[in-house]
């Protein structure tokens, strides 16, 4: 009786255990969930990026060609002008001078030289006589002649002096706003070696450009004409609108890095647009409108055994004994032949659609690619499912299809057209 209260105890202990390592310790039954996204239409393009200046397209430096003193000054900062406008004005008292004494002296000349014309003809009926020598002659010719270089010699003078006179007054070449004033009235200019500039000038603040300076890598892709999109600091939210003008072809470098400066169009209608600041560039060097895109993690995508179980696979698969990177999303091993091209041109690549309780394979040709979407170029219908991943979870629990994994890209979401536009509020 007491052996069998023992055995009795012992079954009773062994069922407990096995039930109790049954509920434990059992592997716990998996699913796996499918994430998938439709093909849409959008804009796909490829970029260059740089920072530049805003600069005015059209800047004169006015200077003043006649040293002195600036007596008055009739503009200032961020004043509109009109060419021919008086901008400042010098001392006009030295110059004055200057000229006054230069028509004193042609007044002398001209005397001399009416003296000197008369002697000569004296001199002239004098030596036909024979009441004088030859050398006589030759030297009331000479005096003549003479006389009237110096007239003409002191007549250039004058010229000059009235000229630098008119220099005195500074004047605006151009229609436009001054950017700068560089001087101020008593300040002394001297334009000895070069010529000091007094204002700055912009001819039309309604059309600026940014000189963005674009490394050597990049380079081979910009050309004259292409789109670019621009901000600023002074507006982070407005995106600015630009033109690709020119690419100059002197480098320049610095710490080792070799930069091209790039002349950039910008209108600038409603002058948010000041010089100096500093722009953020994108230039637009390749773009495709009313596309069919995929992300590009479709083209990583490959089923693996683990697939199998749950669907039916029309297709190759991933070797099981071959190990797979999925940081939470199952299937990312490469089975494209290629993952399309930057360039634009067509390449092969394999992508899987799900189709009821089916995954099939299916070849597709690519053409842009900025490595977070692709186009393509056919294979596909915009209501197909592709798949881009998986996840395994537990087969009690919900089934969160759109779970992402923080490590993969994700698109823009501004390119993408729904087909299912929000139905207004009742």
């Amino acid at each position: 009786m007491e052996k069998k209260k023992w055995i009795l105890l012992v079954i009773v202990l062994a069922a407990g255990a096995a039930a109790l390592w049954y509920w434990k310790f059992r592997e716990e039954e998996k699913v796996y969930v499918l994430q998938t996204e439709h093909p849409y239409i959008g804009t796909l393009s490829n970029t260059v990026t740089a920072t530049g200046t805003i600069q005015p397209v059209d800047t004169v430096a006015v200077g003043t060609q006649v040293s002195g003193t600036i007596k008055n000054v009739y503009a200032d900062f961020n004043s509109k002008v009109r060419k021919g406008q008086l901008l400042a004005q010098l001392d006009k008292s030295l110059l004055l001078a200057q000229v006054q004494q230069i028509t004193a002296n042609l007044q002398q000349a001209k005397a001399n030289a009416v003296y000197q014309k008369s002697n000569f003809e004296r001199q002239t009926e004098l030596y036909k006589a024979g009441a004088i020598s030859k050398a006589d002659f030759e030297t009331a010719q000479y005096q003549y002649q003479s006389g009237n270089d110096n007239v003409n010699s002191i007549e250039a003078q004058l010229a000059s002096a009235n000229k630098n006179l008119s220099y005195a007054d500074i004047y605006s070449p151009i229609d436009g706003t001054v950017l700068s004033r560089s001087v101020s009235e008593g300040q002394t200019v001297a334009a000895t070696f070069s010529t000091p500039t007094l204002f700055s000038i912009a001819k039309d603040l309604t059309k600026m450009q940014v000189q963005a300076a674009v490394d050597e890598a990049d380079i081979g892709n910009v050309v004259k004409g292409q789109r670019v999109s621009f901000s600023v600091d002074a507006f982070p939210n407005d995106t600015f609108p630009g033109t690709v003008q020119e690419i100059r072809l002197r480098p320049t470098t610095s710490s080792n890095v070799v930069n091209y400066t790039t002349i950039i169009n910008a209108p600038n209608e409603n002058l948010k647009l000041k010089p100096g600041m500093t722009a953020n560039i994108t230039i637009y060097t390749k773009e495709v409108k009313d596309v069919i895109i995929i992300p590009a993690r479709a083209l990583l995508f490959q089923p693996d055994s683990l697939l199998a179980k749950q669907f039916t696979i029309e297709g190759k698969i991933a070797n099981s004994n071959h190990k797979t990177k999925r940081s939470g999303i199952g299937g990312t091993t490469p089975s494209a032949k290629s993952s399309g091209s930057t360039g634009g041109t067509t390449a092969q690549a394999e992508v899987w659609l799900k189709k009821g309780n089916s995954i099939v394979g299916t070849s597709i040709s690519t053409g842009m690619n900025d490595e977070t979407e692709v186009q393509v170029m056919g294979g596909l219908q915009v209501d197909d499912e592709v798949i881009l991943g998986y996840q395994q979870v537990s087969k009690d629990a919900p089934k969160k299809a759109d779970a992402q994994s923080p490590f993969m890209p994700t698109r823009r979401q501004t390119n993408k057209k729904s087909s299912n536009p929000p139905r207004p509020p009742q």
